[in-house]
């Protein structure tokens, strides 16, 4: 099967799309990525969900990633007087490290952590940012706030902490069984979620050593302020907007998410774009206009993959929603304009022997108008370096691992096929050529460029460019 686009798209599997049948409905719909969300899901339904991707996998002939998505720390409120209270604005109110109050005037708050860290002037938002306030005083166990926004809160509601640098790890008890259960398991991907610096990346890459790629979703302001770090230690990063939009100011979202793409792609490593980006689609057939145009703006970015969360995961129309995602992405990229945005976004390549010849292969491939750029591959890293450039031609990526086909699925342009290693130069040449033919991207007499690394089968030895005409069988 052969994607009409370019841009990935990453689909949550939640209850309306766990069976076999759905999961099948919608790859063929256009999932490249299908993410489990470790919030929701046991480590038998791990295994279960597992089983019937990588079975849809060897039905369909295709490489598909899965994606395990930890949950993260959360910052809860205690019990409250009566389930729930409303707060107004300009009320004082005292915050106190205990698990529960019955004073109207308190809000209990059961992390020790939070006031290790708390300052004067630092913002509180509850509830997703509903409720918000600021604090006055600080103590070692307790802490002086106004409200700023009022409204009603209620037991154990979410507290974001946007101004503070929480001492405490990325990873709970919980979140360490389940990267366990998923790299015992054999998934591609983990992402990290409350990463405030790249020592949090750092860690989970030690406990996974090299078993799964890593992915950190940036949604804290404070990882904004060591991105560039963070993005050298991970694989991959997602633009989780979420969380983000609750801890900044909804207007800032949109340069942010332009920020963190253009990093990611200048340092070569894949960013998706997540969070409410059909969100209409959980109950109606059809997005707004203006979801429509947040899905588009993202692959006009030149994000490498969208992402669904709920909307595939509970919505009441989940291969819809895929569909239309794909759709817009195909509508985008045949946009006159698409290719002129994504090439003024290029970056100068690195001062490395395989960085100027994947420069080189796309000033090639638009030169003579070449079909398809063909990579040679086992890590995985020509595939990502060819991804950077934003070629107009799509990119095959032939590669003799499982492991790396299955990654790079999350990989703007790159359409992944298990092949063993070449056995010569010409061998390089030919299968590539016999391969872009069966695959459909190029016909008889048709040019292709194609990249490979000699000696044969060494990882990052990427120094050869040939261009090559294709034959008919």
């Amino acid at each position: 099967m052969r994607r009409r686009r370019k841009t990935k798209i990453v689909a949550t599997v939640g209850p309306s799309s766990s069976s076999p049948e759905q999961l099948k409905a919608l790859f063929e719909a256009g999932v490249d990525v299908f993410r489990i969300n470790m919030s929701h899901t046991s480590h038998v339904l791990l295994g279960e969900l597992y089983g019937r991707i990588r079975a849809l996998e060897a039905e369909e002939g295709r490489p598909i990633a899965i994606l395990a998505d930890l949950q993260g720390p959360k910052i809860r409120l205690g019990t409250l007087p009566g389930g729930k209270l409303m707060l107004r604005e300009g009320q004082r109110l005292k915050l106190v490290r205990e698990s529960a109050s019955d004073d109207p005037n308190v809000l209990p708050v059961p992390h020790a952590e939070v006031f290790s860290a708390l300052r004067q002037k630092h913002g509180l938002l509850i509830d997703d940012g509903k409720v918000r306030l600021r604090t006055f005083a600080a103590k070692p166990d307790s802490a002086e706030a106004i409200v700023e926004i009022g409204g009603e809160v209620k037991d154990r509601k979410g507290i974001n902490l946007p101004d503070t640098l929480l001492p405490v790890s990325a990873m709970t008890e919980k979140d360490r069984a389940d990267l366990s259960a998923a790299l015992e398991l054999g998934v591609d991907w983990i992402a990290l979620s409350f990463v405030q610096r790249p020592e949090d990346v750092a860690a989970l890459r030690k406990e996974v050593r090299g078993r799964a790629g890593v992915l950190a979703k940036i949604e804290k302001p404070k990882a904004l302020e060591q991105l560039d770090a963070i993005i050298e230690l991970s694989d991959a990063l997602m633009v989780a907007r979420g969380d983000l939009g609750v801890e900044l100011p909804p207007e800032a979202v949109p340069g942010r998410q332009k920020q963190i793409i253009r990093a990611a792609r200048s340092a070569g490593k894949p960013v998706v774009v997540a969070t409410q980006m059909l969100e209409s689609m959980l109950q109606s057939p059809v997005p707004t206009r203006a979801e429509v145009s947040d899905v588009a703006g993202a692959v006009f970015e030149g994000a490498d993959a969208v992402m669904l969360s709920g909307e595939t995961a509970s919505g009441q129309y989940p291969v819809d929603a895929v569909s239309m995602m794909d759709r817009i992405a195909q509508a985008a990229e045949a946009d006159p304009l698409y290719q002129s945005i994504v090439d003024a976004q290029r970056g100068t390549p690195e001062e490395t022997t395989a960085d100027a010849i994947m420069h080189a292969v796309q000033q090639v491939t638009h030169t003579i108008h070449a079909r398809a750029i063909v990579c040679w591959t086992g890590s995985g890293s020509t595939g990502l370096r060819a991804a950077r450039e934003r070629p107009e031609a799509p990119i095959i990526a032939l590669t003799p691992s499982e492991q790396t086909a299955r990654r790079l699925c999350i990989a703007w342009g790159l359409h992944c096929v298990l092949t063993e290693d070449a056995h010569d130069l010409d061998d390089v040449a030919e299968r590539a050529a016999s391969i872009a033919y069966r695959e459909g991207f190029a016909g008889a007499g048709e040019r292709i460029v194609v990249t490979a690394g000699v000696p044969l089968g060494t990882p990052g030895s990427t120094n050869l460019l040939r261009v090559v005409f294709v034959g008919g069988s």
